[in-house]
């Protein structure tokens, strides 16, 4: 790690603002949602981020209320046809989530820098950890 690394303090306000999670100067995105491939100021291989499906999951279900109950204020003040719906509650709610994916994106891959998240790592400790225990089943 370069002498100038230092380790955020708070990776959600890091990867939000779109800064790399080891240095904070470079950027996270080459793209609206392309990781870039390493950091352009320290060189960070950003190839262990891998926030898979966990942007989505997240933008849905903080969008999904809000919307929700838009939807539901929406028919009983004004009783629009369905369609309206389709013409102002759907653009809304796909936006909400869309706006969230890139911020998202960044906090998850800076916690995972962060936190230094490996696949099963925790299973794996467990694993050694519990290994030479005799089972209670005898």
């Amino acid at each position: 790690m370069p002498e100038n690394s230092q380790t955020p303090s708070n990776p959600a306000l890091t990867g939000i603002r779109d800064l790399c999670p080891r240095c904070q100067r470079g950027l996270l995105f080459v793209g609206l949602l392309k990781l870039a491939p390493r950091c352009d100021a320290c060189g960070l291989d950003y190839s262990f981020a891998d926030p898979a499906d966990g942007p989505a999951f997240f933008a849905m279900t903080i969008v999904a209320v809000p919307a929700l109950a838009f939807a539901l204020w929406f028919q009983f003040a004004y009783e629009p046809r369905l369609r309206m719906h389709v013409f102002v509650t759907v653009p809304l709610t796909l936006m909400g989530s869309l706006l969230l994916l890139r911020p998202l994106k960044g906090w998850l891959v800076c916690s995972q820098y962060f936190y230094k998240a490996e696949q099963g790592s925790i299973a794996l400790e467990w694993d050694n950890t519990h290994q030479d225990r005799p089972s209670k089943e005898s």
